[in-house]
């Protein structure tokens, strides 16, 4: 075999993946998670259950990919947005994380289904998550963020002893190994930013909001400025 050849063969190859994965979130879409099948991917485009199966071996398999390229892509978008403000602008990178967040979930609900919403029955994520790598990235560039925030924002917090036991061992070695100098009341107020956050998204994609308002996005806005205020990067407005 030439390289040509199996060069030839590599972009066939690479090209059909990225079909079946795109079938699969028009599947996905049309049809909420449980209506991703291997077989009804294979209907889809004209191809036979084995010849998808030599791509991947099992529906899980599958599942596993595209929630690896999805929170890849929200973690990329997200990453960019905040890498975009200067440093030392805590505030500014904070809100540019979160706005990316929900830019990107407004433009791909089906992906933010996938990685947040209901879990897709039957499927079983392999050893270490479904997806490691990209998940442990959004996690520590929240934890940062809240790191830098946190002399800030530490005063501001109600009382209460939170110690690394708070957390799973593994998660607990990640964070430290990254962030050998965060405290583990900053990485709790981390997850209290995040579902704070988070909740209003989700309430959004799932189209809980639009009954009752005009404008969500003006209310995410108004959020996020009294989150940065709440942590004590800005001053609040008089009124």
């Amino acid at each position: 075999m030439t390289p040509h050849t199996q060069g030839r063969r590599a972009r066939l190859r690479a090209q059909t993946t990225a079909e079946i994965k795109a079938t699969a979130l028009r599947l996905m879409s049309e049809g909420g998670p449980d209506a991703i099948s291997l077989r009804a991917i294979a209907r889809e485009m004209g191809m036979s259950a084995s010849a998808v199966y030599s791509y991947f071996a099992t529906r899980d398999d599958l599942i596993t990919t595209l929630i690896n390229d999805v929170y890849s892509a929200l973690v990329d978008r997200a990453e960019a947005a905040r890498d975009a403000c200067p440093a030392d602008d805590t505030a500014g990178r904070i809100q540019a994380w979160w706005r990316a967040l929900r830019d990107w979930a407004l433009a791909e609900p089906d992906g933010f289904r996938l990685v947040y919403g209901d879990p897709v029955a039957g499927y079983v994520a392999p050893a270490g998550g479904p997806a490691p790598r990209p998940s442990k990235r959004a996690c520590l560039g929240l934890v940062e963020l809240i790191a830098a925030a946190w002399p800030q924002a530490a005063p501001r917090q109600p009382p209460g002893d939170h110690a690394w036991s708070d957390f799973t061992p593994e998660l607990a070695e990640e964070i430290r190994g990254h962030l050998p100098d965060v405290s583990p009341g900053a990485v709790a107020l981390a997850f209290r930013v995040w579902g704070r956050m988070y909740g209003l998204i989700g309430l959004e994609v799932y189209g809980h909001l639009r009954p009752s308002l005009t404008d969500p996005g003006a209310l995410y806005e108004a959020e996020l400025r009294d989150l940065v205020v709440s942590l004590g990067l800005v001053a609040p407005e008089r009124r």
